[in-house]
């Protein structure tokens, strides 16, 4: 069996009705999936891979050679030593930045699909809500090329003064002019866009996923 064999059989597995359920599953477009399964890419992206091991814990060794079970048994382990990834239970509000010191984390959290990450943090407020729901706990690696990014993902951003010290998760879109951004919740009761320079960013995090509470 190929790659493309195996994502197809995760259908089966996972219980999915539809191509299109399967794709929601994923929050990705139903025929972006529908070209992926008829094999008009050579490979599965590493994008649509994170994808699969976040939001459906799906085996990625598996997937690329056929080795073990499909779906990863073993959630999120909290250690008291620092092996995984530090969690913060801090507000994004309070913090001046988010360089972080592993002696100020509360936990290390050990969870392979996230063991990239540069830390957990608790998720305050409804503004991107149903994304990102207060109290999950979300995983985030550090962006240092603001001219490299996922448009339409979630990020945690820190500002300098001159926009206001801003510290927030929204989500990141492409503003016409290249010095800048477009920042939006997800939630529609939080409306109008933020804007800012690319110049004005101290911090920058994509979110790979997030964690409840109750798994750790």
């Amino acid at each position: 069996m190929t790659e493309i064999d195996r994502l197809k059989s995760l259908m089966d597995i996972l219980n999915f009705r539809t191509q299109r359920d399967f794709a929601l599953a994923l929050n990705i477009k139903d025929g972006s999936l529908s070209d992926i399964l008829r094999g008009r890419g050579s490979r599965i992206s590493a994008f649509i891979k994170d994808r699969l091991v976040y939001k459906l814990n799906v085996n990625i060794e598996w997937l690329e050679t056929g080795v073990g079970e499909p779906i990863m048994k073993i959630g999120p382990v909290i250690s008291e030593a620092k092996e995984g990834v530090p969690y913060f239970d801090i507000s994004l509000s309070d913090a001046d930045t988010l360089i972080l010191m592993e002696e100020q984390a509360e936990y290390f959290v050990n969870y392979k699909p996230f063991n990239d990450c540069t830390a957990y943090l608790p998720v305050y407020g409804d503004s991107m809500y149903p994304r990102y729901a207060s109290g999950e706990i979300i995983a985030i690696r550090e962006i240092t090329n603001f001219d490299v990014l996922q448009w339409g993902e979630a990020y945690v951003v820190m500002t300098d003064e001159k926009a206001n010290h801003l510290r927030s998760i929204k989500m990141i879109y492409q503003h016409a002019d290249q010095n800048k951004l477009i920042l939006r919740s997800s939630n529609p009761n939080f409306k109008g866009d933020t804007i800012i320079d690319k110049s004005n960013i101290t911090s920058l995090y994509i979110i790979k996923g997030k964690i409840t509470r109750n798994l750790i």
